[in-house]
C-alpha cells in the first residue's frame, strides 16, 4: 500500500476534532448566554449540547456510510420489543422491519437528540414506526427510568447497539444491564469499534484519543469484545466477525448475539 494511503487514515480525525471544537465553542458560548458563568459548573451540558449538533450535522453522511456496511442488515435483524440503546440523532430509524417490530425503546441519556429524533419519526417514510418508537432520556444504567416504561429484567427481544459501547462512561456495567434485560433467547445486535491489532494503528489511536475522546466524546482504545462477552453466557460467540483492517482507526467488531436460555423448572431451556 502507498505511503499516503497508509498515512490517510491516520490523519483523518484531525477533521472530525476541528469540526466538534467549533460546536463546542458555540454550546459554550450559548450555555453562557442563559445562565451566565453558572454555565461552567456544568460542563457535561455543554458536551451534550455540542455532540448532539455534531452527530445532528453529520447524520446524513454516517447514514450514507453506514449503507455500505453491514448495519442496514443488522438493524432489519430485530424483532419484537427492541431496545434501541443510544440511538444518537436517530440514524437507524428508517431501517427497523416495521413488520418484524413490535415497540422500540430509544434510551438515549443526551436530552440533545430529542428534537432531531421526533422529526425522524415525523417523516412520511418512518410513518409506520410513529406509534411504535418512545424516545426516554435516560442510560440503561437507570433502572428506575426504565422500569416506569415497563422495561424489566428479560423483557426485551432484542437491544441494538451501533457505536454506542465506545462512547458510554462504563460499557461493562452498560452491558451487564442489557444481557440482564434480555430475554433468554433474546438478541444483542451490534457494530461497534475498538483497539486495532496493528500496532502501527495502535499508536495513533494512543495519539488522537485524548482529543478525540475529549470533543468527539468516544474512545478509540477500546477492548468493547471483552466486555460485550464477559456480561453473560451467550449461546454463540464463535459467530462474532471482526473483519480486518489494519488500517482504519475505527476497527469494526460486529455480530448478533443470542442470551442463553436458563432452565425452567422441568429442566428445560426456556426462551
Amino acid at each position: 500500500m502507498p505511503l499516503k494511503d497508509r498515512l490517510a487514515p491516520l490523519l483523518r480525525p484531525w477533521g472530525l476534532i476541528w469540526l466538534s471544537i467549533g460546536f463546542h465553542w458555540e454550546a459554550l458560548k450559548g450555555a453562557l448566554r442563559i445562565d451566565g458563568i453558572g454555565a461552567l459548573a456544568h460542563p457535561h451540558k455543554i458536551r451534550d449540547a455540542a455532540s448532539a449538533k455534531l452527530f445532528s450535522t453529520l447524520s446524513t453522511g454516517f447514514v450514507t456510510f453506514e449503507d455500505t456496511t453491514i448495519v442496514p442488515s443488522l438493524v432489519s435483524a430485530a424483532g419484537g420489543v427492541v431496545l434501541d440503546l443510544g440511538p444518537g440523532p436517530g440514524n437507524q430509524i428508517h431501517r427497523f422491519d416495521t413488520s418484524l417490530v413490535q415497540y422500540v425503546y430509544g434510551v438515549e441519556p443526551n436530552r440533545y437528540y430529542q428534537e432531531t429524533i421526533t422529526g425522524k419519526l415525523e417523516l412520511e417514510k418512518n410513518a409506520a414506526l410513529r406509534d411504535k418508537y418512545r424516545l426516554i432520556v435516560a442510560g440503561v444504567e437507570d433502572s428506575d427510568a426504565l422500569v416506569r416504561e415497563g422495561i424489566t429484567e428479560g423483557s426485551l427481544d432484542a437491544v441494538l447497539c451501533i457505536q454506542v459501547l465506545c462512547a458510554v462512561e462504563d460499557p461493562g456495567v452498560v452491558m451487564k444491564g442489557v444481557w440482564s434485560l434480555l430475554k433468554p433467547g433474546g438478541k444483542f445486535i451490534f457494530w461497534e469499534h475498538g483497539c486495532s491489532r496493528s500496532w502501527v494503528t495502535a499508536a495513533a489511536q494512543a495519539f488522537w484519543n485524548p482529543a478525540w475522546s475529549t470533543f468527539v466524546g468516544c474512545r478509540l482504545r477500546r477492548n468493547v469484545l471483552a466486555d460485550i462477552l464477559k456480561a453473560g453466557e451467550w449461546e454463540n460467540p464463535e459467530e462474532i466477525e471482526e473483519p480486518e483492517d489494519l488500517v482504519s482507526l475505527l476497527p469494526r467488531v460486529q455480530g448478533v448475539l443470542v442470551k442463553k436460555g436458563q432452565l425452567g423448572t422441568e429442566g428445560k431451556k426456556t426462551r
